[in-house]
């Protein structure tokens, strides 16, 4: 998956529970928060980059959950590139029924 992703110059956000699944640290593709264990506090900044963090996967992870309304989905048979057009449409209708 990681090769994928760094292949097409993407990445992904994740949760902690990715954490460690990156490879290269200098360069990363799945990008995680920070995690306090007792021995080591999170630093201020640290805090601020997991609440950074936090924001941005919520709008994904809200756009999943409209996906998981639009029952039409789990009988769609086309082509890949197809439904992520159709996604898109999706999502923009959406975020214009929010907007009202």
């Amino acid at each position: 998956m990681l090769s994928y992703l760094r292949a097409a110059g993407l990445g992904a956000l994740a949760d902690l529970g990715f954490l460690g699944l990156d490879d290269d640290p200098d360069d990363p593709v799945v990008v995680t928060g920070f995690k306090a264990t007792r021995a080591r506090k999170l630093t201020t900044s640290e805090k601020e980059g997991n609440r950074a963090l936090a924001a941005a996967r919520a709008l994904v992870e809200h756009g999943f959950a409209h996906l998981k309304n639009w029952r039409i989905l789990t009988k769609l048979r086309t082509d890949p590139a197809r439904a992520i057009g159709l996604l898109r449409v999706l999502f923009v209708l959406t975020n214009l029924e929010g907007a009202r």
